[in-house]
């Protein structure tokens, strides 16, 4: 049960990552030869007009295929035909669809249980918080001089920052004050902490609130995906700490167990933040400036429009090549590492 809602969840990302490619090569005019879910054998598919839509065996990844993509083509329809501008935007619309999907599945999320707002609902006892005089009740409004829209940016900032001085600015009664605190290091929890704890409810918002909130939460995911990356470039976190797609098939199994007990809605709210992240990750990976990645190839445009003439097609053929042969090796650490953190 865990791996088939883990596989529907990836296929229903996948499959709107690889629409905004679709779509955006239709609208510029591009023939798309096929647009399938998975690799490997076809397993169903029909034709309609010039396009093939197929599943495939291996459910992981997906494809919008258009002609003279990967090959020259004398059809005047070919993507490699098209100015570089409606290139550039075929494929940069496959990462901006799953920040798109990110907002439209935080907008059902937060219209069915609402925000909660970085008000504290407790101190903790000896820790920099009460130590600074904060108080249950007061709002927590910016961090580090960013602003903050929920409470689980609070806990995420101080995972990220935790080794620095913090500057809060927080509200009480209606004022505004401001504080530094040094987060401490807590054995048991293995992590920094401010000892805060949260309001413990969620607040309803209204329509234009949700929409308002749900680009706060993209902004919030892709934060979060930026510092990790970051972290994990400068060494500060390793191979080990990072979930690959057997890690992420077990946390959305266990995910899905706990919530179980509490009710279908809990499955439901569960399953929906996990996409969310899910999905924002996926649209920020894609957009590395990494060969084999829609960001890989978006550099090559950018350097085709200031050269007004496109590099030389097997020259791409080759940095691509290269670029995919290390992100499966990365991708087979990343298992073995996760296979590793299981059955240790």
């Amino acid at each position: 049960m865990n791996i088939v809602i883990a596989i529907l969840i990836f296929s229903f990302i996948i499959i709107f990552h690889e629409l905004g490619h679709f779509l955006t090569a239709r609208a510029c005019g591009v023939k798309v030869n096929e647009f399938c879910l998975g690799f490997g054998p076809k397993i169903i598919g029909f034709t309609k007009g010039e396009t093939l839509y197929a599943w495939r065996l291996i459910p992981f990844g997906g494809a919008c295929v258009m002609e003279g993509e990967d090959q020259e083509s004398d059809n005047d329809r070919a993507f490699g035909n098209k100015p570089v501008w409606q290139r550039f935007l075929i494929v940069l619309m496959g990462p901006m669809f799953n920040f798109l999907l990110a907002f439209i599945l935080s907008a059902i999320l937060l219209a069915a249980i609402g925000v909660m707002k970085p008000k504290i609902g407790g101190v903790m006892e000896d820790y920099p918080a009460q130590e600074a005089g904060l108080e249950a009740g007061d709002e927590i409004t910016a961090l580090g001089g960013h602003r903050v829209y929920f409470y689980q940016e609070i806990s995420a900032y101080v995972f990220f920052h935790g080794k620095e001085a913090i500057s809060v600015t927080y509200t009480r009664e209606g004022q505004s004050h401001q504080t530094t605190l040094i987060p401490r290091y807590d054995e048991e929890s293995k992590r920094y902490l401010i000892g805060i704890q949260g309001p413990g409810d969620y607040e309803k918002l209204s329509a234009g609130q949700i929409a308002g909130y749900s680009f706060h939460e993209i902004r919030y995911q892709i934060y979060n995906t930026a510092k990790s990356l970051q972290l994990l470039v400068t060494g500060q976190v390793s191979l080990r700490q990072i979930s690959g797609p057997v890690g992420i098939v077990k946390t959305i199994g266990d995910t899905y167990q706990q919530s179980a007990r509490d009710g279908a809605f809990y499955i439901f709210v569960n399953m929906l933040s996990i996409a969310i992240l899910l999905t924002a990750n996926l649209g920020v990976m894609n957009l590395l400036p990494f060969p084999a990645l829609d960001g890989g190839r978006l550099v090559f445009f950018l350097i085709e429009m200031i050269r007004r003439k496109p590099a030389p097609q097997k020259l791409e053929g080759y940095v691509n090549m290269a670029g995919f042969v290390l992100l499966m090796g990365l991708m087979i650490l990343v298992v073995f590492s996760d296979l590793f953190k299981i059955f240790a």
